[in-house]
């Protein structure tokens, strides 16, 4: 499979395991993932938080490496190890030069195949997540995206904290670790792509190498979607000096074919610093100094959420803006110039996004995983300048109905009575 402009090749080892490369020739480095197609969203209840902290756990020593190890092999080449944890995948990543791509592959595959899961390792590795699970408790812009995230699919695996609970992470144990870990990290879940200065054949040999003798397991799991809430919440924290405001409505899944209209629309709403959100709410009547809205899309779901910090004062001054924003999109189509200032963004953020190999190769696995498929660069803008005023505000009265938007609210709210009507638009 090959796709002209970018020198993408992709080969299906006979278990399931997925290779995917891009050469990018005029660069000296490489970045490569081994991606885990699951994350947060398929853990049972009681186990919420196991995909993140398996993730921690693999670092601490695997079969051939301790923990110090693992850290010292990419430092003495220069490279640079990251991992992380989201509710759709868990990715392992390492960027080096050219010629260290064996070892960055093989301390990946250590990672993954080999973790060891100490006891030990564990007891200590829990109070390092709930450290981290008390530093984001802390963290308002954070906490309120995650109540609001949590009320908007209640009750269903996508609305719980990637991170878990401190009730839930105290009870993991190396059985129940070995118990997810197994299904998950298995040859037919995995995608390992690589973007940089490399061969498609050397990475299929290497990875072959580490992984062909892997059994595939049989997928058993059929996500179901979430049903949306749209509900109003307020939290008190006493000792926060602002309010923090995070409202929202479903939107598109990942793969939506109105997807890129979706993100347009998200960038004239509150995507950068000409956005009607910023420069209304800031710029013009100066009541928040952080105001954005964001596009959050899965599998078969997806929120648009607005995130402002202001007073308690102008707390609800501040909700009635952003539906007031939301009237107008639905009303009024918008201007050319304002839908070209748009477009213009997103085509720029893209283009800026692919240069460096670690994005590029984040971009196919993500692409792998949600379409199973490779979209050139010019397609990808295609589909951006496609967009219509119409399509715009189609997709606002779709999205914003009164009765669809959620609201939470986080601080010293004493006083603070926030009502649909406040959402009226």
């Amino acid at each position: 499979m090959h796709n002209e402009q970018r020198d993408i090749q992709k080969h299906v080892l006979p278990n399931g395991l997925v290779v995917i490369t891009e050469s990018m020739p005029h660069v000296r480095s490489v970045s490569v993932g081994i991606w885990i197609r699951t994350g947060s969203r398929r853990e049972p209840a009681e186990l919420n938080g196991i995909s993140h902290f398996i993730e921690h756990m693999v670092f601490k020593g695997t079969q051939r490496r301790t923990a110090e190890e693992i850290a010292r092999s990419m430092d003495s080449v220069g490279g640079m190890l990251d991992a992380f944890t989201a509710k759709e995948m868990i990715c392992f990543s390492a960027k080096v030069l050219d010629e260290h791509l064996p070892i960055a592959l093989d301390v990946l595959s250590d990672l993954v195949l080999r973790p060891r899961f100490a006891e030990e390792d564990i007891a200590r590795e829990k109070q390092v997540v709930l450290e981290e699970i008390k530093m984001d408790q802390d963290n308002p812009d954070y906490l309120v995206h995650e109540i609001f995230t949590q009320n908007l699919w209640q009750g269903h695996p996508l609305g719980k904290p990637i991170l878990g609970t401190r009730e839930t992470v105290k009870g993991f144990t190396r059985e129940s670790l070995f118990a997810c870990y197994r299904p998950w990290f298995a040859p037919n879940n995995i995608v390992i792509t690589a973007a940089g200065h490399l061969e498609h054949v050397r990475l299929v040999e290497l990875a072959a190498r580490e992984f062909a003798d892997l059994a595939p397991v049989p997928n058993g799991h059929a996500d179901t979607a979430p049903r949306p809430h749209a509900r109003i919440t307020t939290r008190t924290k006493r000792e926060l000096e602002q309010v923090h405001i995070c409202l929202g409505v479903p939107s598109y899944p990942m793969a939506h074919e109105r997807r890129y209209a979706g993100a347009v629309l998200n960038n004239i709403l509150g995507g950068g610093m000409s956005s009607r959100l910023f420069q209304n709410i800031r710029e013009k009547q100066g009541l928040a100094y952080a105001v954005f809205s964001e596009v959050s899309p899965y599998r078969d779901a997806g929120m648009l959420s607005i995130y402002a910090g202001t007073g308690l004062e102008t707390a609800e001054q501040v909700v009635r803006l952003v539906s007031r924003e939301f009237q107008n999109l639905k009303e009024k189509p918008v201007s050319e110039e304002e839908l070209r200032r748009a477009k213009d963004h997103l085509k720029g953020s893209l283009m800026l996004s692919l240069e460096s190999t670690s994005s590029r190769m984040s971009h196919l696995a993500r692409q792998e995983m949600y379409f199973g498929r490779f979209f050139s660069l010019d397609e990808m803008l295609a589909s951006i300048e496609h967009v219509t005023h119409e399509d715009i505000q189609q997709i606002a009265q779709e999205f914003f109905a009164p009765k669809r938007i959620g609201v939470t609210v986080l601080g010293n709210v004493v006083g603070l009575n926030l009502t649909r009507d406040h959402l009226a638009c």
